[in-house]
Order: C-alpha cells, then sequence, then structure tokens
C-alpha cells in the first residue's frame, strides 16, 4: 500500500470523472453535498466549491457545480401583468359593485 504523501492530488470537476467515479462519489455522499463541501476563493474574485474523493493512487477535490441563491426571481414568480391574466382586459373594463373601488 503506497503512503499518503505519495498520492496525487488533483483538483478536477465533477464532469471530467469517469462514469464510475461520479457514482462512486455520488454513493459517497447519499445525503448531498451541502455538508461536506469547501469554498475555494480564486485571485480573480471567482470561487468554486469542492467534495473529497479518494481513489487508491490519486486524492481528489471534485468540484461541484452550485447555484448561488442571490435573492432575485429571474422568472418572477407571483408578479403579473393585466396583459399575462386571460381575460384581465374584460375584468377591467366590467363595473365593480365594491364601493372601495371608486375611490381610485
Amino acid at each position: 500500500m503506497a503512503k499518503e504523501n505519495s498520492k496525487r492530488r488533483l483538483i478536477t470537476s465533477y464532469h471530467n470523472l469517469t462514469p464510475e467515479q461520479q457514482a462512486e462519489v455520488t454513493a459517497l455522499y447519499p445525503q448531498g453535498f451541502s455538508e461536506i463541501m469547501t469554498r475555494y476563493d480564486k485571485p480573480d474574485g471567482t470561487f468554486f466549491y469542492t467534495v473529497p474523493y479518494e481513489t487508491e493512487d490519486t486524492y481528489y477535490m471534485v468540484k461541484i457545480d452550485v447555484k448561488i441563491d442571490d435573492g432575485q426571481d429571474d422568472d418572477n414568480d407571483g408578479y403579473y401583468d393585466d396583459d399575462d391574466l386571460k381575460g384581465a382586459d374584460e375584468l377591467a373594463d366590467q363595473p365593480s359593485d365594491d364601493p372601495a373601488d371608486d375611490e381610485m
């Protein structure tokens, strides 16, 4: 058995692993990666996340694609223009029985 220090150390993308290695990484973390991921900041201000994966001869830090929630909704869930609602023009043209609508 090789000494721990003699193993190659590589950083690679999950997508660059063989299908067998991808299956091993997935099996190694059945509950997902969020608890084990490590963030690495690059000098240009960008960053990436990795998880450890070890084979007989190599110690990998596997880059994992992570979607960061920046607090903005790209698809504007819950927001509708009148034009987006079917029949909105017809409803807008109908008189209302609610006296509060007359105050507008």
